[in-house]
């Protein structure tokens, strides 16, 4: 019972994440390019088909197993490795019964939880414990698992699932503004940290069902920060305003190019100098282009890779357009928020000299 109640709920999901974000970026991006390319998915192999409908199709069986790689990946992250078994079984039926990635999510936290319970609760003579991950463990937390998602959380899901996009897709154009608006702060205000990782957790969701813009929006919010940054620093030429000393301006030389992949930490360096005017400037700009992202219709096809997203897109125009009026918001708040600066000085750290020990202090009662 100790195991449950020190259970790491944000811990669990991260893993999940780093387990299904390759997947789904490899998946959407098969899917995108076998769309451009008018493929369709593989119906018969026996009938034939064309290089495009292959990528369209594995796509789709990517995309198909996100139920059970997030509540295989939980499950295991819970109870290691008798946690696998009913981990993918209970994904299974999150997706059979119309649950999708919120189910499979929830899934994998019952698996991984009943798991723990069984392994604390069940005892064994010394000659079966060899049976105990391989066939006990597997066997009945699949068994009991299945029976909650069956009879218990199944039905609630699917509900709260039709509710939710049922409501987002019916959003008139003020409240999408609005709601990309509070996704894009909340993605970038803490630089990828744990508030944008929970933010992901939702989108992925709604990505999951189809209902791509959310997503959109945290990429965007993702590569405001190098943006704007940037823009701040070109716009500060012409206004004759410098708020970059030397080491700031030569870590924005890897932070551009890193932001264009989505990568935001290349900022650290600059953002952790001036943390609260920065988080204030990013927070403006997030929330701008965040809002104009979502009215606009920006509709990434994959959950990440910044600009190469872009290619998957509907609507192209409409992320960069959002992505660049947002950036600029960021460099002008950012530009007015700091003070000037001279570029071309050095940033001195002073180091204190440790005091050297006298051995003659030293006195024995």
């Amino acid at each position: 019972m100790d195991k449950i109640k020190t259970l790491g709920i944000k811990k669990h999901l991260m893993t999940a994440i780093s387990f299904f974000l390759p997947i789904v970026v490899a998946s959407g991006f098969l899917l995108a390019i076998g769309n451009m390319l008018d493929g369709v998915a593989i119906e018969t192999f026996s009938e034939g088909f064309a290089f495009a409908d292959t990528l369209t199709s594995m796509g789709n069986y990517g995309l198909g197993l996100l139920p059970m790689i997030v509540s295989c990946a939980i499950s295991y992250s819970i109870a290691d490795k008798p946690g696998i078994a009913p981990g993918l079984i209970i994904g299974m039926v999150a997706k059979g019964i119309g649950a999708g990635f919120l189910g499979g999510m929830l899934g994998g936290y019952v698996s991984g939880i009943i798991v723990v319970l069984l392994t604390a609760g069940i005892k064994v003579p010394k000659w079966m414990e060899g049976l105990m991950p391989t066939l006990v463990l597997p066997f009945l937390s699949s068994l009991i698992a299945g029976l909650v998602m069956y009879y218990v959380i199944g039905t609630p899901i699917n509900w709260f699932t039709n509710l939710i996009t049922n409501y987002l897709t019916g959003l008139d154009t003020s409240s999408l503004f609005l709601y990309g608006a509070v996704i894009g702060v909340l993605s970038a205000i803490d630089y990828g940290g744990a508030i944008n990782k929970v933010v992901f957790a939702f989108v992925f969701a709604l990505f999951s069902e189809g209902i791509y813009e959310p997503v959109t929006v945290l990429i965007l919010a993702s590569m405001v920060t190098p943006f704007g940054l940037t823009m701040a620093f070109f716009l500060g030429k012409i206004i004759q305003k410098e708020i970059f000393n030397r080491q700031e301006i030569e870590t924005l030389k890897t932070a551009f190019p890193m932001g264009i992949c989505q990568i935001t930490e290349g900022c650290f360096p600059i953002v952790l100098n001036d943390l609260v005017r920065n988080v204030i400037a990013t927070g403006v700009g997030g929330g701008i282009g965040g809002g104009l992202s979502m009215l606009w219709g920006a509709d990434s096809h994959i959950p990440a890779s910044g600009m190469f997203a872009v290619a998957t897109m509907t609507r192209p125009w409409a992320f960069i357009g959002a992505l660049m009026i947002g950036s600029f918001a960021t460099a002008v708040t950012i530009l007015v928020l700091k003070k000037r600066v001279d570029p071309n000085a050095e940033v001195v750290v002073v180091e204190k000299a440790e005091e050297e020990i006298s051995w003659d202090d030293l006195t024995i009662n």
